[in-house]
């Protein structure tokens, strides 16, 4: 439906950004050129100089050197798609996912740094509609799907080429529930086996977990704001057990709803926090690093996070309990991090800003 989180269509403005410092604790933020127009919505570093990002068109981008030059790219074939997740596995391969119902949902995949690419899935269910992916490794990966007639056709990899639907052995979904693929981080993988992926449109919004590598699922209720518009949009793990969730309403594009919860037993149980100041919603969000040594045994010491979404971001120090705002980052989508002093945010226009702590 048009209101659902199924490929929601959001219109984003540009702001001009200026090199921006803050105080040690804060970020230095620093615009780049990304050489395209094109709305950015996944992003993923390798490592502090090969990042990857996608979007609208088609549309990829490259670069090598850390941001100081990126190369943008659109895939042939794939001109009215749009690229909301990608996955960098060096700076020769990465991985392309598509939304859409239908054959519109695919997966590419090049190893010639973008020369080339190769359609190594492409969607045969026409109900079912692909968010987002995650990696264990450069051939271990998962792919979210919107729910079809209760059930979630979740796929997996073992080589990176061949894509089998698994959606028998997960947990049954809820009436409407789906993903939102809003940064191509509705799903995230840890260590070998462990995924995690976030739902809405529903009451309550649900993380949906496996400890084996897809062979079994186990869905677990948030507290964050649910319903149709509403619901988790992004989700990330720092170890096995501590998780970050972030998400917000669709429909309350003015004001601030609980949009952030947070885990510390592998995503059974979550708890909220102070809520973002962002409103309408979360796009995206990730750790920036692990910080300090956790003193008092809460396992959250010092862990940087930053959120983002079309209305606004902020960073907050603590894993949530505080949060500064960025009042000049509007539009942006999604947020990835090498390191805590290699991290990006992406948007609408193209936008590119490098943040470092």
């Amino acid at each position: 439906m048009k209101n659902s989180p199924r490929g929601f269509v959001l219109a984003s403005s540009l702001l001009f950004l200026a090199t921006l410092s803050f105080s040690q604790a804060g970020p230095t933020l620093t615009p780049q050129s990304s050489g395209t127009t094109a709305t950015l919505i996944g992003i993923s570093p390798v490592n502090p100089n090969v990042v990857w990002a996608s979007g609208t068109g088609g549309t990829f981008v490259l670069t090598t050197d850390g941001g100081k030059h990126w190369h943008a790219g659109v895939v042939p074939g794939a001109e009215g798609l749009q690229f909301r997740d990608v996955q960098g596995i060096s700076d020769k391969v990465a991985y392309l996912l598509s939304i859409g119902n239908g054959t519109d949902s695919r997966i590419y995949k090049t190893t010639d740094g973008g020369a080339t690419w190769s359609t190594v899935f492409v969607n045969q269910n026409p109900d079912a509609f692909y968010d987002c992916f995650a990696f264990w490794n450069n051939k271990r990966a998962v792919a979210m799907s919107d729910s079809v007639n209760g059930r979630f056709p979740i796929l997996r990899t073992t080589d990176g080429q061949t894509w089998v639907d698994i959606g028998d052995n997960v947990t049954p979904a809820l009436s409407g529930e789906a993903g939102f693929a809003s940064s191509g981080t509705c799903i995230t993988a840890q260590g070998g086996k462990r995924a995690w992926f976030t739902t809405g449109g529903v009451t309550p919004a649900r993380v949906i977990a496996t400890t084996d590598g897809g062979d079994t699922w186990n869905a677990y209720p948030t507290p964050l704001v649910s319903g149709p518009p509403a619901g988790g949009f992004s989700i990330a793990f720092h170890d096995a057990k501590h998780g970050i969730l972030g998400g917000g309403d669709l429909g309350n594009g003015t004001g601030v709803s609980n949009n952030f919860a947070r885990s510390s037993d592998g995503g059974v149980t979550w708890e909220l926090t102070t809520p973002a100041p962002i409103n309408e919603a979360i796009f995206g969000l990730a750790y920036a690093d692990g910080g300090p040594a956790d003193n008092d045994g809460d396992g959250r010491a010092g862990h940087i996070v930053v959120a983002t979404g079309r209305k606004g971001t902020a960073w907050s120090p603590d894993e949530g309990n505080t949060w500064v705002p960025l009042p000049n980052l509007v539009g942006l989508w999604t947020v990835g991090f090498a390191n805590p002093k290699a991290g990006w945010l992406a948007g609408a226009n193209g936008q590119i800003v490098k943040i470092s702590f």
